[in-house]
């Protein structure tokens, strides 16, 4: 991700947390941790013109009030301190995708959002001649064959990386880079799947975290904000005390059985997943730098999902 869409999306961050904060606290007492993400967050959004600004609230209140709607929690009439914070990167690279937290400690419960800007992309995953990616996706370390078929192709981009030649000058990225890569990717989830029959639903949990969360996408062009419910362990949309929510969100299950992984038809760096219960990703794959190095990053997409996982599009008054 660039850094310019890095700091669009905190400063999406901060703007739903102060919508958050404006209309909670005329219901109930409310306390905004004020840590290092905040700082961070407030920085990016001070970046922004008035007119984008502008833009970003719109977006920002149609998401808070339909949430509002699905989680009667937050508005409930209670005199208890809700708590809101922005969480570091780090939890994300620990499998927590969840951006802003809305906590009630004294009944011990929260729920996240994840918000994302004018952007689709689940994860920004990479492969390189370290990084074990099997241990960390879905906590099975890749095995001698992953490692043997992908160290010709790492040892070729150090060498071109010592040339200081740059990756959209390597003469047949596609049969020296892309294709095998992407085949040792394959045979080894493969390899590992039939042994390993609990893999499908860890790869969802690596790829979409292990909590359940909304997801809030500011569409800007379409001036829509569209949020989808990732309800997989039954912890979103609960009753209040007093109040039912007015959207019954249903439980998404994790899936099962990996239907097929392979190459997407005609295309050399892509591949797609498909999983029992209508999951369905595709994993492409990309020079992560300007120049040629041991290391590419995937720009992982959701195409499929389970039809109990709710859309709601919501247009910007």
């Amino acid at each position: 991700m660039s850094s310019k869409s890095n700091d669009q999306g905190r400063a999406y961050e901060f703007v739903c947390l102060l919508t958050l904060e404006e209309e909670i606290k005329k219901l109930r007492p409310i306390n905004i941790v004020k840590n290092s993400s905040y700082s961070a967050a407030e920085r990016a959004w001070n970046t922004l013109s008035y007119e984008m600004q502008e833009t970003y609230r719109a977006s920002s209140y149609v998401a808070v009030a339909k949430v509002f709607e699905l989680e009667p929690r937050i508005v409930e009439n209670n005199n208890d301190v809700l708590e809101l914070l922005i969480q570091t990167d780090a939890k994300g690279k620990k499998g927590d995708v969840r951006d802003i937290l809305i906590i009630r400690h004294n009944i011990q419960w929260e729920i996240g959002l994840s918000l994302k800007h004018n952007h689709f992309a689940v994860k920004h995953s990479r492969l390189s001649k370290r990084l074990d990616f099997g241990k960390e996706w879905y906590g099975i370390s890749c095995s001698q064959d992953y490692w043997n078929g992908v160290k010709p192709i790492f040892d070729y981009l150090i060498a071109e990386k010592s040339k200081h030649t740059k990756f959209n000058e390597l003469t047949d990225k596609e049969n020296d880079v892309y294709i095998p890569l992407l085949t040792a990717f394959i045979n080894e989830i493969n390899r590992q799947y039939e042994v390993h029959k609990d893999i499908p639903g860890k790869l969802v949990e690596y790829l979409l975290g292990k909590h359940d969360f909304y997801k809030i996408i500011s569409i800007d062009r379409e001036r829509t904000t569209q949020i989808q419910s990732y309800n997989l362990h039954g912890t979103l949309n609960q009753n209040s005390a007093s109040e039912q929510a007015s959207i019954q969100i249903p439980v998404a299950s994790l899936p099962t059985r990996i239907v097929s992984l392979g190459f997407v038809p005609e295309k050399t760096n892509t591949v797609e997943l498909y999983m029992d219960g209508g999951w369905q990703f595709s994993f492409r794959i990309h020079n992560a730098e300007t120049y040629a190095a041991p290391t590419l990053k995937f720009d992982i997409q959701l195409v499929g999902m389970p039809t109990a996982i709710i859309t709601i599009n919501c247009l910007w008054k």
